[in-house]
């Protein structure tokens, strides 16, 4: 599409260029503007889908052209990523009162990037481009919000359960956490890294224990017993040595005044 500025009075430009840069630097909540250098009639713009719609966790790319006759004429809003609403056409484009006869041009971009995030919250089924969303919308509330939540989930970059999870029965098991630390984690008490280190200790275990067991095989001594000591000969007496033996408790004896001397005889 070719660009409008040429056709733009300098004034509308300004004005245009003043309205860009305030939204570019202090922009409404949930939205973004991204001005396109070459072109400032094509706004590139993306809105976080609102809390409590089929819509949140999404985030949606859409854009705003500026016709020639901007600002006596409304200018034209698509979006860019694929949308189950209502009020959003097969080719993005958008169905909304302030971008056709609701427009003046005291409304300014700001307004109009407002009242289009509000329709992602209030869709408006009686002017609908989709005609079975709008349907849905009307008849059975339940499957318009799956229908929307999907293609947001696909196209918006939601996250939502994947279908294993979402089949899983309560308490079936959950997903292993992401912290490695963590119970079931890769550096948990039940993980592989924790069941591995068990694995090594257990085998030194028992390779500690069996050359125990081979040391004190070789010490003389059995699994759990203390090893056997070293025995000395029993003394042999001799007539010498009783001889000597019998002179030592006689000179004991004298010492002790003879007293203790009945103890041997």
């Amino acid at each position: 599409m070719n660009s409008n500025v040429e056709n733009l009075p300098p004034h509308i430009i300004r004005l245009v260029y003043k309205e860009v840069t305030t939204l570019t630097a202090d922009p409404p909540d949930g939205i973004k503007v991204f001005p396109n250098e070459e072109d400032l009639t094509d706004l590139q713009v993306t809105i976080e889908g609102p809390e409590g719609t089929p819509y949140a966790g999404g985030l949606f790319r859409m854009k705003l052209l500026l016709g020639k006759d901007f600002p006596a004429s409304p200018p034209k809003g698509y979006f860019l990523t694929k949308i189950f609403h209502p009020n959003v056409g097969a080719n993005g484009e958008i169905c909304v009162n302030v971008l056709k006869r609701d427009w003046t041009a005291e409304l300014g971009i700001r307004h109009v990037l407002l009242t289009i995030k509000c329709l992602l919250i209030h869709p408006n089924p009686e002017s609908a481009l989709n005609e079975e969303a709008g349907r849905l919308l009307l008849e059975n509330y339940e499957e318009y919000a799956a229908r929307a939540r999907l293609l947001t989930e696909i196209h918006g970059g939601a996250s939502g359960p994947s279908s294993a999870e979402a089949g899983r029965a309560p308490g079936a098991g959950a997903a292993p956490s992401a912290d490695p630390l963590a119970p079931g984690g890769p550096g948990g008490a039940d993980g592989p890294m924790a069941k591995k280190h068990a694995g090594e200790r257990d085998k030194k275990l028992a390779a500690k224990k069996k050359t125990d067991k081979k040391r004190a095989g070789r010490c003389g001594g059995c699994s759990g017993s203390s090893p056997a000591l070293p025995t000395s000969p029993s003394p042999t007496l001799t007539p010498n040595s009783v001889s000597k033996l019998f002179k030592l408790w006689l000179g004991w004896g004298r010492v002790r005044g003879h007293r203790d001397l009945d103890l041997f005889f």
